[in-house]
C-alpha cells in the first residue's frame, strides 16, 4: 500500500449488540487526496473514520491504511469537538501528542510555537480555552493533529458547531495547510457546500447501513479560490451530490419497503399453514 493511501475493500461493520452499521463499503483515498464522505445521520460515516484509524475493526472485509500498520504517529483525528484540556494553555494542549512520545517542554517549543503561528495563533500560545473563540479552539485542535506531522489525516465534522463566517475561513486555511504538507484527507461533513469546496471527491453514503452509492468527482483542482463557490461548476457539484444523497435515501426507502412486503408475506403463509389452509 502506498504510503499514506486508505482503502476499504468490501467492509462490513457490526457493533456486539448486533447493529449493522456498515455494509459492502469498498473507498479508496490515495496518498494526497482529499475525500469527502457525506450521508444522512448514523449512516456510518464515524464508523469508517474509526476504522481508518485502528479504532475499530472491521467484521467483514479488509481495511488497509497507516495505522494499521504500527504508524499511528502518522495519522491524526480530529473530532467534532476540539477537545482540548481546559486547565492547559493553547501551547501546552499543541504540544501534548509530543510530551506523550517523550518530546520535552523545551525540545518542543519551537515546534509547537511555529504550529500555532502557522494556523494563526501566534498570539495566543499562552490563552486558556475559555479566553479562545470556538474558531480559534478549533484551530488550536487541529494544530495539536498536525504538530505530529502526520500524512493522513480524519475529521469528523470539526466545523460543524462554527458559525457560517468562521467556517468558510477554516475551510479556506485547512486547504492551505493540507496541500503544504500534501496529506491524505478523509474530511465527514453533513454540508454539500463544504464537501464540494473542500474535496477533489465527495463519497455519498447511504443510510444505514452505509454504504457508498455515488461518487463525485469535482472537476476544479486543488486549492480552491472564493470565486469557485460561485461558480457554475460548483453549484453544479453540489447539485450533483445533493441527488446522489435524494437518491440513497429513496433506494434505502424501496429496499425497505421490499423486505417489509417479503415478511409480511412470509407471516401470511406461515399463519395459514397453522391454522391448515390449503
Amino acid at each position: 500500500m502506498p504510503t499514506g493511501s486508505i482503502t476499504f475493500d468490501h467492509v462490513d461493520k457490526r457493533f456486539r449488540g448486533g447493529l449493522l452499521a456498515l455494509h459492502d463499503v469498498s473507498l479508496r483515498v490515495d496518498h494526497g487526496e482529499f475525500v469527502a464522505l457525506v450521508g444522512p445521520s448514523g449512516c456510518g460515516k464515524t464508523t469508517a473514520l474509526r476504522l481508518a484509524a485502528g479504532l475499530e475493526a472491521s467484521s467483514r472485509g479488509t481495511v488497509d491504511a497507516p495505522a494499521l500498520h504500527g504508524s499511528g504517529a502518522s495519522t491524526a483525528f480530529v473530532f467534532q469537538e476540539p477537545t482540548l484540556m481546559p486547565w492547559a494553555s493553547a501551547f501546552e494542549n499543541v504540544w501534548l501528542p509530543l510530551r506523550l512520545s517523550g518530546v520535552s517542554r523545551t525540545a518542543a517549543h519551537d515546534r509547537v510555537t511555529a504550529m500555532l503561528d502557522s494556523v494563526g495563533l501566534g498570539e495566543f500560545v499562552h490563552a486558556y480555552p475559555a479566553e479562545l473563540s470556538g474558531g480559534m479552539k478549533m484551530r488550536t485542535s487541529i494544530a495539536r493533529a498536525l504538530v505530529t506531522e502526520p500524512t493522513v489525516l480524519l475529521m469528523d465534522e470539526p466545523f460543524a458547531a462554527l458559525d457560517e463566517i468562521t467556517r468558510s475561513r477554516l475551510n479556506d486555511d485547512l486547504l492551505t495547510w493540507c496541500a503544504a504538507r500534501r496529506l491524505t484527507v478523509l474530511f465527514v461533513t453533513h454540508s454539500v457546500y463544504e464537501a464540494v469546496f473542500l474535496s477533489e471527491r465527495v463519497l455519498v453514503m447511504s443510510p444505514r447501513p452505509g454504504r457508498i452509492v455515488a461518487e463525485v468527482r469535482i472537476a476544479r483542482s486543488l486549492p480552491r479560490d472564493q470565486a469557485f463557490r460561485t461558480s457554475v461548476a460548483y453549484l453544479a457539484a453540489c447539485r450533483e451530490v445533493s441527488n446522489a444523497l435524494e437518491a440513497g435515501q429513496a433506494g434505502n426507502a424501496l429496499e425497505a419497503g421490499q423486505a417489509g412486503n417479503a415478511l409480511e408475506a412470509t407471516n401470511a403463509v406461515d399463519s395459514s399453514r397453522a391454522e391448515g389452509t390449503p
